[in-house]
């Protein structure tokens, strides 16, 4: 089955119905967003951005795509990909929101084995990063790309069947409007070992936290229905690996000279993957 392109956009400013005129999106107020050649539309307006390149660096995102198609984290693809499959058991359409893509990684996966089961799929890449957008769309030209905040998502009110938010910034309500009743989100989120011979290097104390707190999307007939941890150790991973780990994390800002310096020399060495995957589901 193909995977389908949008045919529904919001205009970021003033929330009225986008129409596709060509390689535009255009509102009734005439409110116009080109496509750009690498496929995406960028709906993020000038007064929302907080810098002049929001998001990931292009630097961030190399990094990511070079470690990620190793396969290190194909473990968390896997069990992400098995996790939707499941909940859409039997569905032959759906609309899948990534909210916060990075480069496409995990979406794709996602996407990959729901095609296998015969569904017309509409999947959508979302991320404030233009780099990150790009890159999705560089991974798989049929993925739907859109620049623009989990904040202000500009997607219809009910248009989505499973909103994905892996390793990212939950806007849970946000989320829960653009969800389908019976709709479903999906986080994946690091666990305290995650990446630990990582951090023992950069961190003269190493915390470990536990996930990150999802209470805020809970009640009002919304409900955790599902958590499956996601523990594996990797093969040794080269010092090439190390330096896309270390630059595609918020770890090389946070570290010191001295850790960053610590972490510079690390290779052969294995890599612990401790990762929570939760199932938000609305019950309605």
């Amino acid at each position: 089955m193909p995977l389908l392109p949008l045919a529904h956009l919001l205009c970021p400013i003033d929330q009225s119905e986008l129409q596709q005129d060509g390689n535009t999106w255009r509102c009734q107020n005439n409110h116009c967003f080109d496509i750009a050649k690498q496929g995406y539309v960028n709906l993020l307006p000038v007064q929302n951005k907080k810098s002049l390149d929001p998001g990931d660096s292009k630097e961030m995102i190399a990094a990511r795509r070079d470690f990620l198609n190793s396969g290190v984290y194909q473990p968390i693809a896997i069990a992400l990909a098995n996790t939707v499959a499941t909940l859409c058991q039997g569905r032959k359409q759906l609309g899948v929101l990534d909210a916060g893509c990075g480069e496409g990684y995990y979406l794709n996966a996602v996407s990959e084995s729901l095609i296998q089961n015969e569904v017309a799929l509409c999947a959508t890449g979302l991320d404030i990063s233009k780099w990150a957008v790009r890159s999705c769309k560089i991974r798989n030209p049929k993925l739907n790309g859109l620049v623009a905040s989990n904040r202000q998502i500009p997607l219809p009110d009910h248009s989505q069947d499973i909103v994905l938010c892996t390793f990212g910034f939950p806007v849970f309500e946000e989320f829960k409007r653009v969800l389908k009743p019976g709709g479903h989100i999906v986080m994946a989120d690091p666990g305290p070992e995650h990446l630990i011979e990582l951090r023992s290097q950069i961190y003269d104390t190493v915390r470990r936290n536990p996930p990150a707190d999802i209470s805020a999307a809970l009640g009002e007939g919304w409900q955790l229905s599902d958590s499956i941890n996601v523990q594996f150790t990797s093969a040794p991973l080269s010092a090439e690996q190390f330096e896309h780990l270390l630059v595609m994390t918020p770890h090389l800002y946070r570290a010191s000279r001295e850790g960053r310096e610590r972490a510079a020399k690390l290779q052969n060495i294995a890599i612990s993957g401790d990762v929570l995957i939760r199932v938000i589901s609305n019950s309605h």
